[in-house]
């Protein structure tokens, strides 16, 4: 019989031409499936074959696991106190092993044994399939739309499927069966059965590595296609930036009577595409992202990771864009939250904020409104200026002398005295669990409890644009504080 497998197992290797180790593989897995089922519980078996005897030997085995984790499989695991009563040097994550009674190949159920060889051996061939796919460096595939698979398109290239899920098509691009498509490969997911290469043509990525293959000029290092922001099917924009002072960046990549950009959104089913130049200057990058839209005037807020954008009315609809989609485009190119707004709004904005900090120096340095808007028209927006901002810079302003700035800067240190006592007073309110929650730090606290979060649970009920509002945190590190929050409510369904 050990000679009988040994010739099988060499005839099933050349019929599929895989190698014998993964025939012996799938011959091992069979006979530990079906003494499997000799038990009553879940128990782990393991079968070795001999590759060059054909003889195999059986043993259960169990996993030893930390102490303090307790058993969660008993009938595959071991603490670890107990296995190192029969093995002293053992250690977490190893095996112990006890031989039992091998099965009988005859006893196996012929069908069942060859249907588990087989299977092994039709993964083992998908498996050396797709790992030759992939040791190309391909980033695009190429291929035709074989079938339909509960909304999603399987998509086929040689032997090699890919998924393309709804959600990554294009919004009224109509593939059927047989259509030619580009896709951007994602991921490669080896669990899902049939089509692991997960594709997307609603992607970034994708728009990226077209421009790639269309300009040469990227692929040589001269230009960089920095970011990528996409409304699928609709519109687009890319910004580029030149390493070569010679090469402008916006008509290479538009190319020849708009060549290379048609190109794209031929692909894009119709998606038009606006290039605009990348800067390391935030606000000069924003207003390259707003185009057509003019722009008047800038403010940046860096605390918020904002900007308000002020145009003209002839402007505002263009910068708007239908939908908001120019805007929201800009936005998620540059990095930056834009609001729009005209003259008469930008105007009545900064008019609130600066009587709302014309009151703060009322009331927090005790001075009467002149000197207040005095402050204020020299570009002081806080009380840390005030108190901070080196003497020279407050000794030029003409309407202060020396003892006058001396005594704001003095009633400015006090006042922030008082507020962060006041601060760390209304901290010792914020429940323990809220305080150990990683990631917060005393300033974030403060934030929360001035917005009335108290708890851990109050932190995880916010929504990430209630938190951003709060902290000025970016919407990734909301999320991430939310979901941190949130751990607690599902710590106990594991």
């Amino acid at each position: 019989m050990n000679r009988e497998m040994l010739m099988l197992v060499d005839a099933i290797s050349r019929e599929k031409n895989v190698e014998r180790d993964v025939v012996f593989g799938a011959v091992e897995a069979a006979l530990a499936q079906a003494t499997k089922k000799l038990y009553s519980g879940e128990v782990d078996i393991r079968v070795a074959v001999d590759r060059d005897s054909g003889s195999y030997e059986t043993f259960r085995r169990w996993h030893v696991v930390p102490d303090e984790a307790g058993l969660q499989l008993p009938e595959q695991e071991i603490l670890l106190f107990e296995a190192k009563e029969q093995i002293p040097d053992i250690e977490v994550d190893e095996y112990i092993e006890e031989p039992i009674e091998s099965l009988p190949i005859g006893r196996i159920g012929a069908m069942a044994a060859k249907q588990v060889i087989l299977q092994k051996i039709r993964d083992a061939e998908r498996e050396m399939l797709l790992n030759d796919f992939m040791s190309r460096g391909e980033k695009i595939f190429v291929g035709t739309v074989k079938r339909m698979d509960k909304g999603d398109l399987i998509c086929e290239a040689g032997r090699v499927e890919g998924r393309l899920r709804r959600s990554e098509m294009i919004p009224k691009e109509n593939l059927r069966s047989g259509d030619r498509v580009r896709a951007m490969i994602m991921d490669v997911d080896l669990t899902l059965r049939g089509a692991p290469i997960i594709l997307s043509r609603s992607a970034p990525e994708f728009m990226i590595e077209l421009f790639r293959q269309e300009v040469p000029e990227i692929e040589q290092g001269l230009l960089e296609i920095k970011t990528c922001a996409r409304d699928p099917g609709s519109r687009a924009k890319i910004a580029v930036l030149s390493h070569d002072k010679r090469v402008d960046p916006i008509g290479t990549c538009v190319g020849v009577r708009g060549t290379r950009v048609n190109a794209v959104t031929n692909e894009l089913a119709g998606e038009r595409v606006d290039i605009v130049l990348w800067s390391e200057d935030p606000a000069q990058f924003v207003i390259g992202a707003l185009a057509p839209a003019n722009v008047q005037s800038i403010v940046v807020d860096e605390e918020k990771h904002a900007m308000d954008v002020v145009v003209d009315e002839e402007n505002l609809a263009i910068a708007i864009g239908r939908g908001g989609q120019n805007v929201r485009l800009a936005s998620d190119l540059t990095g930056w939250k834009i609001n729009i707004m005209d003259a008469a709004e930008s105007a009545q904005k900064q008019a609130e904020e600066s009587s709302g900090i014309r009151q703060l120096f009322m009331e927090k340095l005790d001075v009467d409104q002149e000197i207040a808007d005095i402050l204020i028209e020299e570009g002081f927006t806080s009380l840390e200026e005030v108190a901070y901002v080196p003497i020279q810079e407050m000794l030029e302003i003409e309407s202060f002398d020396e003892d006058t700035i001396n005594e704001l800067r003095s009633r400015a240190k006090d006042a922030l005295l008082t507020l962060e006592i006041a601060r760390e007073e209304s901290v010792e309110d914020v429940s323990q669990d809220l305080r150990d929650l990683p990631g917060l730090t005393p300033e974030l606290i403060s934030k929360l409890v001035e917005a009335g979060v108290h708890t851990r649970d109050d932190l995880a009920d916010l929504a990430t644009d209630e938190l951003t509002d709060i902290t000025a945190q970016s919407a990734e590190d909301a999320t991430a504080l939310i979901m941190k929050a949130r751990e607690h409510w599902f710590a106990g369904q594991a």
